[in-house]
């Protein structure tokens, strides 16, 4: 048994989990798994770099990420960055901060080495042999993997929920309220773009069964399930039909930032950036032809506990 830390930094939020992994029988087991909406990604897509209240909201999630890492008193440590620090100019500063509060230095991944993480935790659990199509969607990013026993092909494109809302969904510094019908067009044309980019390198439509990951996918899933606080057990192995996940995205389009707030499985952080997530999502259903989405709890932030607990760079890709 070896026991982990791994932490997940991304766009909108930064995740932590502590787990006791045991290679030989293929299981781990949470001990603390938490999550933390910092908006490191706030402005990038405009500035091209992290915002100084940005970077002091994820250091103080980090420093209380520390004490629980201590608390348990895990072997190994991987922290693993992605989207938002990919793109800025300033990422040394960011670098630096973890360094100091953590003792490890952040790895700024590939978008390869992050669908590659997301496939390893979304799948390690389920049938073997089936073949996936897992698309984790994330504030600055959805990354979009194929596989069966072993990814077959990856890709990440820059669409996520944060950078599609500040990008069609902000007038004048404020979030539209609700948007408006052709600011709800230009999010579904950059979504558009982006899976003809994806369809470039990952056959989309070939896999049986679609996987959606993070948090605007279980935020889509808790609404469907009519869940009146969030209960991550209900949620994860969910099934949730394409009539529904259409039915709860075209009510977020619409509804104002009150309405969505009064959502009760609704996270604050989440509050102005769901519409662009689920709208996502939508788009990847209707291009893929999917019936369905299984939405898994387990992630990119898991296929980091494994990469930590094997030593491993991260799971290999065929090519």
């Amino acid at each position: 048994m070896t026991r982990v830390a791994a932490i997940d930094c991304g766009t909108n939020s930064i995740r932590l989990l502590v787990a006791d992994i045991h290679p030989e029988t293929g299981e781990l087991v949470d001990l603390d798994r938490r999550m933390t909406i910092v908006r490191l990604g706030q402005g990038v897509d405009r500035t091209g770099r992290l915002a100084p209240e940005a970077l002091e909201r994820t250091f103080a999630a980090c420093r209380e990420y520390a004490a629980v890492i201590a608390e348990h008193g895990a072997e190994r440590i991987r922290f693993v960055a992605t989207s938002a620090s990919r793109d800025a100019e300033n990422r040394d500063e960011f670098v630096r901060g973890v360094v100091d509060i953590l003792g490890v230095e952040p790895e700024v991944i590939t978008g390869d080495q992050e669908a590659a993480f997301s496939f390893t935790g979304a799948t390690k659990e389920l049938p073997g042999r089936d073949s996936y199509l897992v698309v984790d969607i994330g504030g600055g990013s959805t990354e979009f993997v194929v596989g069966d026993d072993r990814v077959r092909a990856a890709r990440s494109v820059d669409i996520g929920c944060v950078r599609l809302t500040e990008r069609h969904l902000v007038r004048d510094g404020e979030v539209l309220d609700p948007p408006t019908p052709a600011a709800t067009a230009a999010v579904r044309a950059d979504i558009e773009a982006a899976l003809d980019l994806a369809e470039e390198a990952v056959p989309l439509r070939e896999p049986r069964t679609l996987v959606g990951l993070a948090g605007s996918v279980t935020t889509v899933a808790a609404i469907a399930l009519g869940l009146d606080t969030y209960d991550s057990e209900r949620i994860h192995r969910s099934r949730i039909p394409y009539g529904r996940v259409k039915e709860i995205t075209d009510h977020l389009l619409v509804a104002t930032h009150a309405e969505r707030a009064a959502i009760p499985v609704m996270h604050p952080g989440r509050v102005d950036v769901i519409g662009a997530g689920a709208l996502v999502l939508l788009a990847i259903m209707e291009r893929t032809g999917a019936q369905e989405v299984v939405v898994s709890e387990h992630d990119i932030l898991d296929g980091i506990a494994w990469s930590a607990a094997l030593d491993d760079e991260s799971p290999q890709m065929s090519r």
